[in-house]
């Protein structure tokens, strides 16, 4: 009868440890987020800056440790492509999380479910 206590621990743990793996995978997907949305705010405010400039206003892109010269226009179609980017990557993200998150809450449940049952093995006077 104890092995059917140890299988149900197992299970326990099994579940816990799946449960644990989902959380970290969350909290990775959060803190990408959180990056995503510092590299918007950022490009955003390069773009709004880039339109105060007048035509032929030298501007210049940083490669490496280089100042390098760049057409205005060609600078502004960088940025837009980049925050173009950016925001289908946080619309990918928002998506990778929302499944994370579905994934955490239903492996929750799980561990819930197993840990119920082992304290209900426990309870439960074992016969010799």
């Amino acid at each position: 009868m104890f092995a059917n206590i140890d299988a149900v621990k197992k299970e326990y743990e099994e579940q816990l440890k799946i449960y644990q793996l989902a959380e970290k995978e969350r909290d990775k997907l959060i803190l990408q987020r959180q990056q995503l949305e510092a590299q918007l705010t950022e490009n955003e405010l390069v773009k709004t800056e880039l339109q105060l400039l007048q035509p032929g206003t030298n501007v210049f892109k940083l490669i490496g440790p280089t100042l390098v010269k760049q057409d205005l226009e060609e600078s502004k179609a960088t940025v837009d492509k980049r925050l173009e980017y950016i925001t289908e990557e946080i619309k990918r993200s928002e998506k990778s999380l929302v499944d994370v998150t579905n994934k955490v809450n239903s492996s929750k449940s799980k561990v819930e479910n197993a840990l119920k049952e082992v304290q209900q093995k426990l309870a439960t006077p074992q016969k010799a």
